[in-house]
């Protein structure tokens, strides 16, 4: 039996170092968003599962034992589809889930529910830095603001649909960097997701320095029934409690 690590964030990273130094019978998946991702020490595959039933058979065919979620926050269809097969199949399921930010004095936030109050809220006037995205793109599109940036790590070949442009960049972003960017741009209003990454936090530190105002997506909701934690070291202990850890 194996464990299988559902990735793409910097705390499934940690905990496939971690797995992989106790020599845990583990194997990773990333859902391919960006081309060239940062690898894990763990066994690799790269690519979707072709829905619930391809998802299914390889955990089936891959003998997976158990399962820990550690995709980012707003990769609701994956938990979703995942909870609901491993539900259906008694695997057991971990979510492995960092907490959310939480506002610091001088912070000005926003929380939107979706991406079109974010579209009422924002003036026609605004220089706008999106922080959500590639795959957000399209529901931005409707934005009247007076230039628009989005953050992607690969610059797509299509051209950009709105007045502005793509900025590319891979975190960790620094302090510095994100305040010369704001500054050299003139950003007036931040939309970020709500992720709770370290890595992305100082975007908000330089939004406060500089007084930009700031919309914050609100998560999705998840399976009421998740068994949730929220540290790396909290996952790492229930893997080592599995029956098959030692292979």
């Amino acid at each position: 039996m194996r464990l299988l690590l559902l990735a793409g964030t910097s705390e499934a990273r940690q905990l496939a170092a971690i797995l992989a130094a106790e020599g845990f019978p583990a194997i990773a998946s990333l859902a391919g968003a960006t081309r060239t991702p940062a690898p894990l020490a763990l066994p690799t595959r790269h690519a979707g599962f072709g829905g619930m039933e391809g998802f299914e058979a390889f955990v089936v065919d891959q003998r997976i034992g158990a399962v820990i979620d550690a995709t980012h926050p707003f990769a609701a269809r994956i938990t979703q589809r995942t909870h609901d097969v491993c539900v259906r199949m008694g695997v057991p399921l971990l979510r492995l889930e960092r907490p959310a930010w939480v506002p610091r004095d001088g912070d000005r936030w926003t929380y939107l529910g979706d991406e079109a109050q974010g579209i009422e809220r924002i003036p026609e006037a605004a220089v706008v830095f999106l922080a959500t995205g590639r795959q957000s793109l399209s529901a931005w599109t409707g934005l009247r603001a007076g230039q628009v940036y989005l953050r992607v790590i690969d610059r797509p070949a299509e051209p950009f649909p709105l007045p502005g442009s793509f900025v590319t960049g891979r975190p960790p972003f620094d302090l510095a960097a994100e305040t010369e960017l704001f500054e050299r741009l003139g950003v007036t209003h931040l939309v970020a997701k709500d992720s709770g990454s370290a890595e992305a936090r100082p975007k908000l530190e330089a939004a406060r320095n500089l007084g930009i105002e700031v919309l914050i997506l609100g998560r999705p909701a998840r399976p009421s029934s998740l068994l949730v934690v929220e540290t790396v070291e909290q996952a790492a202990d229930w893997a080592r409690r599995l029956p098959f850890r030692s292979g």
